[in-house]
């Protein structure tokens, strides 16, 4: 077992958790929220540090990262958890589950592995890594010496004091929006919005390139209002950071039906207004997967599936010379 970071002691071997908006308070013997933390005698144990549950080498656009080497293998490792309780988790499997059978892998052997797959870095990625927290710390720190890349795949879900200290190790982070609305995460998510928001803004000042997934579900964040919502607030943050709009399919504990082709359409139409690069995911639609230059309108980036084919000359646009904002060309 590994001493967590972020906690303080409260009387009676009772602990405080301050890693995440969460806050859980824990009698000796009982496990946090999201299944990683854990009171053993008055001291906070990241339960789930150096257990894998998946490794995989996927193409870097699976993340989904379009603006980040476009084309590049990345190796995607995850642990079981999460500090949200989504009733429409894609990943309910090792999100909501710890007992999901796992592999123990050091830092150092994640490195290696990630070396000698020639992946461009590790995606820390499936489940929730921000609650791996103490694991993807040391872990980025020894890619960063190896010149690896480090990005996550995360809800956002987490206080600013960690969110320091882990984000200057991170080159990239797609973050998920799941709606602009306080009660849709109170309600469905068990979270909170504001730290969401915050931590995005935070990647940009902080000069982690960023991405935004908003996974589209009909009755609930569907509207017009809502796409202009998420819309604005990214603008407000830099209008180029590249928002990614995905299809819902039910499951875990929704029913809703899945998402229409026209309502993403219209979702991608709306916020194409106010931002410059727009992407529809997860479904068969093809009309929303290329990069475009928003100087001229030329076909930059081209994506059928995985494969991806780049018109970019030193990162501009072979037709007006403009610079996109796409970190490895």
């Amino acid at each position: 077992m590994v001493t967590a970071r972020y906690w303080h002691t409260l009387p009676d071997d009772r602990i405080a958790c301050d890693l995440c908006p969460t806050a859980c308070t824990l009698d000796p013997g009982q496990l946090g929220s999201c299944g990683t933390r854990a009171n053993e005698a008055g001291v906070m144990v990241a339960r789930q540090y150096g257990r894998l549950v998946s490794a995989a080498v996927d193409p870097i656009e699976k993340k989904p990262l379009y603006h980040f080497f476009p084309g590049a293998p990345i190796l995607s490792i995850a642990a079981a958890g999460c500090n949200l309780h989504c009733r429409f988790c894609q990943n309910w499997n090792i999100s909501q589950r710890t007992d999901t059978p796992a592999r123990e892998a050091t830092p150092e052997a994640v490195v290696d592995m990630a070396a000698a797959e020639q992946s461009v870095g590790i995606a820390y990625t499936y489940s929730e890594p921000l609650v791996w927290f103490e694991f993807v710390l040391d872990t980025a720190r020894q890619a960063r010496r190896r010149g690896l890349k480090n990005v996550i795949v995360s809800n956002g879900h987490l206080n600013a004091e960690p969110a320091r200290e882990l984000l200057p190790l991170i080159d990239a982070a797609n973050i998920d929006l799941k709606s602009m609305d306080e009660t849709f995460y109170r309600k469905i998510c068990r979270g909170r919005l504001q730290p969401v928001l915050d931590n995005i803004v935070l990647c940009h000042e902080l000069g982690v390139h960023v991405e935004v997934t908003n996974l589209v579900i009909p009755g609930h964040n569907d509207t017009d209002d809502h796409f202009a919502r998420l819309a604005d607030f990214i603008a407000g943050v830099d209008r180029a950071v590249p928002l990614h709009l995905s299809a819902y399919r039910p499951c875990y504990e929704f029913d809703a039906p899945a998402t229409p082709a026209q309502t993403l359409v219209r979702a991608a139409e709306i916020c194409a207004e106010r931002l410059d690069y727009v992407y529809v995911g997860n479904t068969t639609l093809t009309d929303w997967n290329d990069t475009v230059c928003p100087g001229c309108g030329a076909q930059v980036v081209r994506r059928q599936g995985f494969q991806v084919r780049s018109r970019l000359v030193d990162g501009a646009c072979p037709g007006c010379g403009r610079r996109l904002p796409v970190v490895g060309e």
